[in-house]
């Protein structure tokens, strides 16, 4: 039994047209001799009946009065009934189908409800399922504790939940349909003449999605590599076959990786500045410990005998503010940020790439307001007004519109 894993997004699966173009994609797989597992999210975003931010907000979201494993039960109810829903298309249309839970479909997590984990895979009966059925529609974004509580698995779960399926039940491949073409060079509502990629490794393209690139969620691909399973980025609204991510490894081969991947960036940022006292030695840690148990996540840090910087999202600012003035600091805060990311899994020991990416800034007048690198990426952080013309002049620098793509052959 060859089996495929697709998973659609909610907004491939919002309304009618849209499941019914995802149908088309499972009925050519279909046609093409595999057995169909298929993973579905909430029905649409924020403000259609079904999506979850929608569900969260009948119990007012972050000022809810119940427990997050309550929240969990709710949370779960948009992919239960965005599978059943789905399932009823196909049926309809003639494709025998049957629905599953996240739970019904084997996954096991732990307790960390609205963010559990996945600790066992236990398939079995979606196999038999399978040996029934051409197609099984599994709840995205969810799983059953061992105590049998349900759990989400987290924001991009349903991601996630494709990957882990593909990884437990030995998939050709997987393939995440989207509302865009595949993996772009950049965010083509920044950049115009951003590109397509044939081709990426999990490396880079989970650097890309680490780093703000919003198509597929870093975990999945974690997963995806681990296994083996090649993942291909597609759109629910083209036969176009979209971006196929693997390791490309080729016998007898070493296949180069890329300068430079593409251009990624994330906005609403906060940056703090907190100088050290005199005579003050255990500021790094009193911050972060303050910060951690505030439940603040912190990013893109600089420590220095003078003191330390970090950024938060915007959101939290008022209250890392607040808790830095509790503890006797008068942080300098900068408001309005974005963070810019140059990411390619070849900028390893290739001298030169800071450079490039500072003189392309300065020359359009765009201020770094902090900087930072690891093996694969190189960030900055500018003002978020110069957000556009950062990512469009750093796209123009390591001529991505032009690169070539990967020679498979």
């Amino acid at each position: 039994m060859k089996i495929i894993v697709q998973k659609f997004g909610g907004t491939s699966v919002r309304d009618e047209h849209g499941r019914n173009l995802a149908r088309k994609h499972i009925e050519k797989a279909l046609q093409d001799g595999y057995k169909v597992v298929v993973v579905v999210s909430a029905m649409g975003r924020k403000g259609d009946p079904y999506a979850t931010d929608t569900l969260l907000s009948l119990i007012e979201g972050a000022n809810a009065h119940v427990t997050n494993r309550e929240k969990d039960l709710l949370m779960a109810c948009g992919e239960i009934i965005s599978s059943v829903v789905f399932t009823n298309m196909l049926n309809k249309c003639g494709v025998k189908a049957t629905a599953f839970t996240g739970g019904q479909a084997g996954f096991r997590t732990n307790n960390d409800h609205t963010n559990a984990k996945i600790i066992d895979m236990r398939c079995e009966r979606l196999l038999r399922a399978l040996k029934e059925h051409d197609v099984v529609v599994v709840a995205g974004f969810q799983g059953v504790a061992e105590n049998g509580d349900v759990t989400t698995i987290g924001r991009g779960g349903s991601d996630t939940s494709a990957a882990a399926l593909g990884a437990a039940l030995g998939a050709e491949w997987i393939d995440i349909f989207t509302d865009v073409e595949g993996v772009m060079t950049a965010d083509p509502r920044i950049v115009e003449n951003a590109r397509p990629l044939d081709v990426v490794t999990y490396t880079e393209i989970c650097n890309m999605a680490y780093q703000g690139a919003k198509v597929i969620h870093p975990r999945a691909v974690e997963i995806a590599m681990q296994a083996k399973v090649p993942l291909r980025i597609r759109s629910t609204y083209s036969d176009a076959p979209g971006t196929l991510v693997t390791s490309i490894a080729k016998k007898g081969s070493d296949v180069k990786e890329r300068l430079v991947t593409g251009i990624a960036h994330v906005s609403n940022i906060t940056q703090i500045k907190v100088p050290a006292k005199e005579g003050h030695y255990d500021l790094q840690a009193e911050v972060f410990k303050a910060m951690a148990n505030e439940e603040i996540s912190v990013d893109f840090i600089n420590i220095s005998p003078n003191g330390v910087v970090y950024t938060v999202s915007s959101d939290m600012a008022d209250r890392a503010i607040a808790t830095l003035q509790r503890l006797g600091y008068e942080p300098i805060v900068t408001r309005g940020c974005a963070k810019v990311s140059t990411v390619g899994a070849g900028i390893a020991g290739v001298p030169g790439v800071t450079a490039k990416i500072v003189t392309a800034l300065s020359e359009r007048g765009i201020q770094i307001l902090q900087s930072a690198d690891s093996h694969t990426t190189i960030w900055v952080l500018v003002k978020e007004e110069h957000l556009k013309e950062a990512v469009n002049a750093l796209h123009d620098a390591f001529q991505l519109a032009q690169q070539k793509q990967y020679d498979l052959s």
